[in-house]
């Protein structure tokens, strides 16, 4: 579903160099590094959001770098993307912020009862209660509320593919641990193929039927959560061990 062929791509510094990955119809893979490793650059080039140096990325057999503006926006529209912190917009209510996620061209052509109906679908899905949310504005929501109808926004249109950036960044354990079930929930249920950029391990790990780790712009680990807990690579330890020991400081302070 997902191809990823020799993506280079430097900034002030290479950030991606040479990565090669394939994400087949229905996997979900987990997207593991530091901060800084390129993970977020390289879920972003799953639909051309930044421009690369060398490579190639394809989506359903389609070409996303070599395609033009329109057939680019066709393959835009098979994917959602869960962005850091949710990224709703301020000044709109929970209605419209989901009704974003539906292409303009598609919302020309529905009747608003059945644009109504996918938002209402949606937020149920996410677990939230239309009626108690839908006009209300990002301020008056928690955070784990926010992250939700971020997920609502991204599956609002029916997607092939979503696209996870850091999907529980900021939120405390068991909010946590409830999105991520949430995540599980999502993939069965509508089928999709995901990718997900997290900083938490072990869940990526329950969740995944594989993962990759990004260190130093070059995959240093592809395969199985199995096979990732078995490794003995210095680096996937070191990063494994850090990540466990800070996931204990975060819980410890909350």
């Amino acid at each position: 579903m997902i191809e990823y062929r020799g993506l280079w791509k430097a900034f002030d510094q290479p950030v991606l160099k040479g990565v090669d990955l394939r994400v087949g119809e229905g996997e979900m893979v987990g997207i593991f590094g530091p901060s800084g490793a390129g993970k977020s650059v390289l879920l972003k080039t799953t639909i051309g959001l930044i421009e690369l140096d060398r490579g190639a990325v394809r989506v359903d057999g389609e070409s996303v770098y070599g395609a033009s503006r329109k057939n680019l926006q066709r393959i835009r529209f098979k994917v959602g993307y869960v962005f850091q912190n949710a990224a709703l917009f301020d000044s709109l209510n929970v209605y419209e912020n989901v009704e974003m996620g539906i292409p303009e061209d598609e919302q020309k052509r529905m009747r608003r009862v059945e644009a109504t109906g996918r938002i209402w679908d949606a937020l149920e899905l996410v677990n939230l209660e239309p009626r108690a949310v839908l006009q209300k504005l990002p301020s008056e929501l928690s955070g784990g509320m926010r992250k939700r109808v971020g997920i609502a926004r991204a599956i609002v249109a029916r997607p092939r593919i979503l696209l996870w950036d850091e999907p529980t960044t900021g939120l405390d354990p068991v909010n946590t641990a409830a999105v991520e079930r949430l995540i599980v929930q999502l993939s069965d249920e509508l089928r999709v193929t995901s990718v997900i950029v997290t900083h938490d391990i072990e869940g990526g790990l329950e969740m995944c039927d594989r993962v990759a780790m990004l260190h130093s712009g070059v995959l240093r680990f592809i395969g199985t959560p199995e096979e990732f807990r078995a490794s003995d690579d210095r680096v996937v330890r070191a990063f494994e061990n850090r990540a466990a020991a800070m996931a204990a400081l975060e819980t410890a302070e909350m």
